[in-house]
């Protein structure tokens, strides 16, 4: 259990600059994409324009971060034995210029601080580090792409690199790391990315999460801002899990990738693994036919799930061209083949688009569809699931698939 303390702070310019490979470099546009937070009858609302491009969130004042987490411990009901302080926000929180005011405040209540993503370019000396950890800082999230310091410099623009990954060291050797990498093809993987790794090792890093770079718009780059760069190629999907899977058996680090895999605790989808299977039989009886819309990497693990229930000739699964269900987007329904829908579709909660746009875009055929929202999550991906044991990850993806079937209950067509 964590009590958010949002720092603010923009992408790009709150944390020295973009790294070449960022997600929100080139972002462009301010139209509203539609999401389900869109209030009844508007189209757009702050978490689907500015919210989802991180463009208007400055760095918020330390009293105030410092009350809103005061307000939160007065009014939430928690226990003391797992809470902690999570330091996050829309720029590098190592870049916030209170950090150390903020969590010097927070001491004062004894709960463990997590920093939230920081890649370190904030610190210009590793003393840093050690400051913040006598201040209560337990835990780390810590973008290191590489410990080549010049790899650093060039890819990052981080100006001191040896001072971020000295730092790194310091926290790894003080508190709980959890150190990720977005992994750009020729540049960070291959004997770059195995020094990294046996660097992270000696220093004591718990953990290291390989994120999959993505160029294109349908590996997530719905914001107008593809390419991120030209001319690289990203890993496919295959390519990566093995990559994910080679570096794992090759150090002791808890090794997790995203959007695939975590070869430790099967995720994301382990419900699908036949070992695991058994574990379906609690789940409800489908007793209506509709359509579940998803991505392209989910659709064949959502596929396995309604077969092994014996549900497949009541439930088809149907992909956008999109790798990330929850960044599928108004175009992303325009592009579909109407003739696989049946008269019930489910699209991912989180999906970026308008209910009502929704409902018109996959109705134009004539066929006055229903279509309604599933949960945001059926699994999780290594960003996440690296702090969790397979009981964890069965748990959520059962619990998440009860509620999907329960909404093709009560929306779908009954079969009688």
């Amino acid at each position: 259990m964590q009590i958010i303390a949002d720092v603010g702070g923009i992408p790009g310019k709150d944390c020295r600059g973009f790294c070449k490979y960022c997600y929100f470099r080139k972002v462009k546009g301010e139209d509203p994409l539609g999401c389900k937070s869109c209030p009844p009858g508007t189209f757009g609302c702050q978490q689907c324009t500015s919210g989802v491009r991180e463009t208007k969130n400055e760095f918020i004042p330390p009293f105030m971060v410092i009350n809103s987490v005061k307000t939160s411990l007065m009014m939430g009901n928690f226990r003391d034995d797992d809470l902690k302080i999570n330091i996050s926000g829309g720029g590098d929180v190592s870049c916030y210029p209170h950090l150390r005011d903020i969590t010097s405040a927070f001491s004062q209540w004894e709960i463990p601080i997590h920093l939230g993503y920081t890649s370190g370019k904030g610190i210009d000396n590793p003393q840093m580090a050690s400051d913040l950890i006598s201040q209560g800082v337990e835990e780390v999230t810590f973008t290191v792409f590489s410990t080549n310091p010049q790899l650093r410099k060039t890819w990052m623009g981080d100006k001191n690199p040896q001072a971020s990954l000295d730092a790194l060291k310091r926290f790894s050797e003080g508190c709980e790391v959890h150190a990720a990498a977005v992994i750009v093809p020729g540049v960070n993987d291959g004997e770059a990315l195995r020094q990294t790794c046996a660097d992270l090792e000696k220093w004591g890093t718990k953990a290291f999460i390989l994120m999959r770079f993505a160029n294109y718009r349908n590996q997530g780059l719905i914001l107008g801002n593809e390419p991120i760069i030209e001319g690289v190629e990203p890993h496919n999907l295959q390519e990566f899990e093995e990559l994910v899977r080679s570096i794992n058996q090759e150090f002791s680090l808890r090794v997790t990738g995203t959007p695939v895999c975590d070869p430790e605790n099967d995720s994301p989808f382990a419900l699908t693994h036949k070992k695991n299977l058994h574990y379906l039989e609690i789940l409800s009886n489908v007793t209506s036919e509709a359509t579940i819309l998803t991505s392209k990497i989910a659709k064949p693990y959502i596929e396995r799930v309604f077969n092994a229930i014996g549900a497949s000739d009541l439930v088809n699964v149907v992909a956008a061209d999109q790798d990330i269900a929850c960044l599928i987007t108004q175009r992303d329904l325009e592009d579909l083949d109407l003739a696989d829908l049946k008269d019930t579709v489910l699209i991912p909660g989180r999906a970026f688009v308008h209910d009502k746009t929704a409902t018109e875009i996959l109705s134009r055929d004539g066929i006055e569809r229903i279509v309604a929202r599933g949960p945001d999550k059926l699994s999780v991906d290594g960003e996440m699931s690296g702090t969790l044991s397979q009981n964890d990850v069965l748990k959520t993806e059962l619990i998440a698939f009860e509620e999907l079937i329960e909404a093709i209950n009560f929306f779908g067509v009954r079969v009688n």
